[in-house]
């Protein structure tokens, strides 16, 4: 059996937080493959952890990706910070010439692939593009341990997930998929409820409130990080359409610094967060000028959290912009619009100093990898954990299964991923969103 069926077997997905089936990479052809080590979210330690404890995996996932796609060359890229995960990795590719180490410095959002790919190899992904139309495959480093794992026979069924903010054991955990998050608040000694809390499933700037105890981890899920309620954060985090317009039209003076310091506007893409407030407090669709650089918006947040002296949200007004525009059908022109700007290097935020903007910086602080910290009875594991069509199940209610064994299977012809098991047990629930798995032996009826 080839690599690329074997990832597929295993149900391996993208688990920086997109979910694309990485079988899809796989089976793509590629000048350079660009392992994802820079963990772009503050607060998050998943993927220096990951380098640091299983070196010799992420190089054995990364050669298999090269070998799949015919890449010459692959590059470990993390920041110059991770001082244990160099030093491991330093060992691990030692005597692989084709494999090197790429240091980056510590600013936001260093993680994001686009990014990535134009520090490396000087070449900029188009708007509605990806990095294989510039000869790139990226890949995050706990995927490519999972292919590791693949390689042999050992399907996706858990995730490493960093637990931090209003806790007082700040803590890394490996749990299996379907896990509820409150087992992983209360290993990190987080509150006993969630009166006055809320939880933020990601990473601060990109990840989603939650307000649901039974959340369950997902492939993707990296970060479970708790906050109280009234934090400045929570607040800016929450959508309020009304008010954000009617801040936007009251308060919004076009200074453009937004734009100036957008990143991927800085690629030259085309993002231009003062056009979308303008267009949106003027109601007016033709002042957004080039809609197409609402499509290359890698939705980072900086304009909001960083850049707006005013505490606007662009971020949000673009996201709903493109939300409009791909419901009206309208789709991105595959075209790069300017030239990398000047400006590019000096408009790079320090991680620490965006940290400091948006009031975390107290809950930066290390938390160890504990991957025997929680002790899970019952898994709600999601059909939906990817970019695709949701998985069919192929157990049903009352089946006993075997920890790592098949569950639910692709959709023929479709983009997707398999999901196992993540414990042993009985089914005890199927819904069209879920599959229910209990540890305990099913009552006698």
């Amino acid at each position: 059996m080839g690599v690329v069926e074997q990832i597929r077997d295993a149900g391996v997905v993208g688990a920086g937080g997109a979910g694309f089936p990485t079988h899809i990479k796989a089976g793509g052809k590629a000048e350079i493959v660009l392992a994802n080590g820079a963990e772009c979210e503050p607060l998050l330690r998943v993927d220096r952890l990951m380098m640091q404890h299983y070196p010799q995996q992420v190089v054995r996932g990364l050669k298999a990706i090269m070998e799949s796609t015919g890449a010459g060359s692959g590059v470990i890229c993390l920041k110059k910070k991770y001082h244990d995960a160099i030093d491991a990795l330093e060992q691990a590719i030692s005597g692989e010439p084709n494999i090197r180490l790429f240091e980056m410095e510590s600013y936001y959002p260093a993680g994001d692939e686009q990014q990535m790919v134009y520090e490396v190899t000087g070449k900029v992904v188009p708007t509605g593009g990806i990095p294989l139309d510039v000869g790139a495959v990226v890949c995050n480093v706990s995927t490519l341990i999972n292919i590791a794992n693949a390689m042999d026979g050992q399907p996706v069924i858990d995730k490493v997930v960093t637990v931090g903010g209003e806790v007082k054991r700040p803590v890394t955990l490996r749990v299996p998929i379907g896990t509820p998050i409150r087992l992983l608040v209360e290993a990190a000694q987080g509150p006993k409820s969630l009166d006055g809390y809320t939880i933020v499933i990601g990473g601060p700037a990109t990840g989603k409130l939650c307000n649901d105890w039974d959340e369950p981890v997902t492939k993707t899920t990296g970060g479970v990080l708790v906050f109280p309620s009234d934090h400045p954060l929570i607040q800016k985090k929450t959508d309020q359409k009304e008010v954000d317009w009617k801040l936007a039209k009251a308060v919004c003076c076009q200074c453009n610094i937004c734009t100036q310091i957008c990143p991927r506007n800085n690629l030259g893409l085309g993002v231009e967060p003062h056009k979308a407030m303008r267009a949106a407090f003027m109601s007016n669709g033709k002042l957004l000028g080039d809609y197409n650089g609402i499509f290359s918006c890698c939705d980072c947040g900086l304009c909001s959290y960083y850049a707006c002296n005013f505490g606007l949200s662009p971020s949000r007004m673009m996201a709903r912009m493109k939300a409009g525009l791909r419901q009206n059908g309208v789709k991105p022109e595959k075209r790069i619009r300017t030239s990398v700007s000047q400006s590019l290097e000096c408009t790079k935020v320090p991680t620490k100093r965006l940290m400091s903007r948006m009031g975390i910086l107290q809950y930066d602080t290390e938390t160890p990898l504990d991957e025997q910290g929680v002790s899970v009875s019952i898994v709600q594991i999601p059909l939906s954990m990817h970019i695709g069509a949701p998985s069919i199940s192929v157990v049903k209610y009352g089946d006993r299964v075997a920890k790592g064994q098949l569950i639910a299977e692709i959709p023929e012809k479709s983009l997707g991923a398999r999901i196992h098991a993540s414990i042993g047990g009985i089914v005890t629930n199927i819904t069209n969103n879920m599959i229910e798995i209990s540890a305990q032996k099913r009552d006698k009826e």
